[in-house]
């Protein structure tokens, strides 16, 4: 039998409103970490804990969007940028203790690489592309992160086009499935590049702070640290929910 290729179709946002969704890169010592992007598994752990006493479920993006669109809540997306190697050592055991969900985004331009793009490192080895595949046979979604992690914007129409359309051709290869979803590097992303990752296929993109973009792909996210433990995720949930607040009662004045 052929694999299927197809992408799950784009599910509707209710109107006025973009689910949490949580932002993590590495899963290791968190020691040497000059960007603030590694958690430990312990940390992890004790996030995930946080979330479930919370009555949360941490799930991958295509499956948020289809419950909200079906109007069920006590979920949260969980995301891992970067496609680091540890995400199947460190973060996956974690996760399936859990229960939980998520989706990874992953570089198939750089399989078994390094995060070259980080000058003051410390290097990391990124997933290989049996990696990737050990963790779509997991249940974890793949998404796609570009081909090599670069700033989108700066990118003349054809490398945009190699780093959204060709990206997303390879991880059909690697997997035997189109990815649903796209995540910006450095979650930067304006109208044309987000066009280009919606004609590439894509039926949602994952941004930090997509500003004036909206709609599915431009979903605005929280980035989680090591730092993060109780009363700073409940500070990050409430300013998500004010800033989601502001910005429907400003969605709904330009509608009037």
């Amino acid at each position: 039998m052929a694999a299927d290729t197809s992408a799950p179709r784009a599910p509707a946002l209710p109107p006025r409103t973009r689910p949490w969704i949580l932002t993590y890169h590495s899963v290791s010592d968190p020691t040497d970490d000059p960007y603030g992007i590694t958690v430990s598994a312990e940390r992890l752990d004790e996030q995930l804990t946080w979330l479930r006493r919370r009555g949360l479920t941490g799930v991958g993006i295509t499956a948020l969007l289809r419950a909200r669109s079906a109007g069920e809540r006590g979920l949260v997306g969980l995301t891992f940028d970067d496609g680091y190697a540890d995400f199947v050592d460190e973060a996956l055991p974690v996760l399936l203790a859990h229960g939980f969900g998520a989706t990874v985004f992953v570089l198939p331009g750089r399989p078994g690489g390094s995060n070259v793009w980080d000058p003051l490192g410390p290097r990391r080895p990124l997933l290989t592309e049996e990696g990737v595949r050990t963790a779509a046979a997991a249940g974890v979604e793949i998404g796609s992160h570009g081909m090599l992690h670069r700033d989108l914007t700066t990118l003349s129409d054809d490398d945009l086009r190699r780093e959204t359309h060709d990206s997303r051709d390879a991880l059909r290869r690697i997997t035997g499935h189109a990815p649903a979803g796209f995540c910006y590097p450095y979650g930067t992303a304006d109208r044309r590049v987000a066009e280009s990752v919606r004609d590439a296929g894509y039926v949602y993109g994952c941004a930090l702070a997509p500003g004036s973009l909206s709609g599915p792909h431009a979903l605005p996210r929280t980035h989680v640290s090591q730092a993060d433990r109780g009363a700073r995720l409940r500070a990050k949930e409430v300013r998500h929910r004010l800033r989601e607040r502001r910005a429907a009662a400003s969605r709904r004045g330009d509608a009037g």
